[in-house]
């Protein structure tokens, strides 16, 4: 591949609580917020970084059904489901889906709406 100058930076999600749902993500992800403003707030750890922009009108998906498709969702790498899941719900995540059709991954929404997945690490 030849290399093009250009850098992947950050996945940046939309929220009408910028602050809010990157303290979410910080604590369930352990993770620094490194940057905090009234309309963007970063949060930085191993593995990148994720942004949040305020966006007053900001519509969660209601993805699998309704109107609004997911868009994006972030695959999270978990070694179980045991503790993390107990860690997501208490933060404010919702269990979506956790099927017997797809045991190695589960599917939840975080508090503004935004789907993300627990993916168990192979081996």
């Amino acid at each position: 591949m030849a290399d093009t100058g250009i850098r992947f930076g950050m996945t940046v999600l939309d929220t009408a609580d910028p602050h809010g749902l990157a303290d979410f993500y910080a604590r369930l992800l352990g993770w620094e917020v490194v940057r905090s403003e009234d309309d963007w707030v970063s949060v930085r750890g191993d593995g990148g970084s994720l942004g949040f922009q305020l966006a007053p009108d900001h519509v969660p998906p209601t993805w699998p059904v309704g109107q609004v498709p997911q868009q994006l969702h972030l695959d999270l790498d978990v070694a179980a489901y045991e503790g993390t899941e107990q860690l997501a719900l208490q933060l404010g995540a919702t269990l979506v889906d956790d099927s017997a059709e797809h045991p190695t991954f589960r599917v939840y929404t975080d508090p503004a709406g935004h789907p993300f997945c627990l993916c168990l690490l192979e081996g």
